[in-house]
């Protein structure tokens, strides 16, 4: 039997209750089952907690950082850190346009806004900045870069619901893109959110994620001639169904509760590993609120896949990301990028530990002294 009675600890366990059941059994005995009124309300009380003007939900994120490229007609160079998951380097590429990876600052592995201008070329038109594990890049640095250079700016803010840079939340800088997948700080299962203040992009989205037709079923249902669907450009099926979406309507009320577990968990963990010299432990930044979307931990004595596999035979679902980074994919060998070595270094040294809302203190406390065993125990 696995040691803690053998319990084991996920890496993440979406934080779903009676209030999600009821509100989807709701919807399915409405038989309104696509692109419908939740969406709407979903959407508006997206946009409304992150203060800005359109929120467009969808399928994934990767549509979202996709018709973030596609809609402003990008097609040379995006800037984008390698260490990210692959999506934000796909979008770039599926939309037509080329990414530029750039280097992470050790502390927080976000983009190192410092090397932004040493990367930009005639061809650069945009900046991806990539919210990694909760918290918020160096939004002001980058926002006078773009500005300066005038380039588009698209925050990929898959991991960072609800964290906040100078109390502005991530997602309200540039074009905000959102992941519900279960792991994120909400849920719909599979899902995405584009957020933007622009009312024409947002005109442009809408109507690309829907077969290119600029009225939804929703929209055309009581109209004299509703079977009427005309395709303005050729586009694409990116819809979230009205089902997906009542998830997200219920997740959004809780939106700042899970946060501030995650946030109470992860200082539980940050007090009570302090004393472990063997491990870096994360770092929030001064301006930062972070969400800890993840829970990453540094090893500096490169013992990294030994230390993953240790707590995974003791019942901790410890993993890694993220390894390769996307420079060491093989789709992107053709790309050519300067040397990333910070972003190396941090691929081969981070882990990620469990980390959800609902985990109890004594999860927490065995994390920790299994931690701790590792490092404390006698080397071969």
């Amino acid at each position: 039997m696995l040691p803690n009675n053998g319990k084991i600890i996920p890496l993440c366990k979406a934080y779903i209750g009676e209030e999600e059941s009821r509100a989807v059994q709701e919807v399915l005995n409405s038989g309104w089952l696509t692109h419908g009124p939740k969406n709407i309300e979903f959407e508006n009380s997206f946009a409304e907690y992150l203060g800005v003007k359109n929120a467009i939900a969808m399928n994934s994120c990767t549509s979202a950082l996709f018709l973030s490229i596609l809609a402003n007609n990008i097609k040379g160079e995006v800037l984008v850190p390698s260490f990210t998951f692959v999506a934000s380097a796909n979008a770039i590429v599926t939309a037509g346009a080329k990414p530029v990876f750039v280097d992470i600052n050790y502390n927080d592995c976000n983009i190192d806004a410092s090397l932004l201008e040493s990367y930009i070329t005639s061809k650069t038109e945009a900046i991806m900045a990539v919210h990694y594990a909760g918290q918020c890049c160096d939004m002001d640095r980058i926002m006078d870069i773009a500005n300066k250079h005038k380039l588009l700016v698209i925050e990929d803010s898959a991991e960072t619901i609800g964290g906040t840079y100078k109390n502005l939340k991530s997602g309200s800088w540039g074009i905000g893109c959102y992941s519900f997948f279960p792991t994120k700080n909400i849920t719909t299962g599979e899902g995405g959110m584009l957020t933007t203040n622009d009312d024409a992009l947002a005109s442009r989205v809408k109507t690309l994620l829907g077969h290119g037709i600029d009225k939804t079923t929703a929209q055309r249902t009581g109209s004299k001639n509703s079977w009427y669907r005309a395709a303005v450009v050729p586009g694409y099926n990116f819809r979230m169904s009205n089902i997906l979406a009542t998830l997200g309507v219920e997740q959004m009320k809780k939106v700042d509760k899970m946060n501030a577990l995650r946030r109470q968990h992860s200082y539980h963990l940050i007090e009570n590993l302090r004393d472990v010299e063997e491990i870096d432990l994360p770092v929030e930044n001064a301006d930062c609120r972070h969400v800890f979307q993840m829970f990453t931990l540094k090893v500096k004595n490169g013992e990294r896949d030994n230390f993953v596999f240790y707590l995974k035979e003791r019942g901790i679902e410890a993993s890694v990301h993220f390894d390769p980074p996307v420079h060491l994919h093989p789709a992107y060998s053709e790309y050519k990028y300067s040397k990333l070595p910070v972003t190396e270094n941090v691929t081969n040294n981070i882990l990620t530990l469990p980390m959800f809302p609902g985990m109890e203190e004594n999860d927490l406390n065995y994390i920790v002294s299994t931690i701790k065993e590792y490092f404390e125990r006698p080397k071969p």
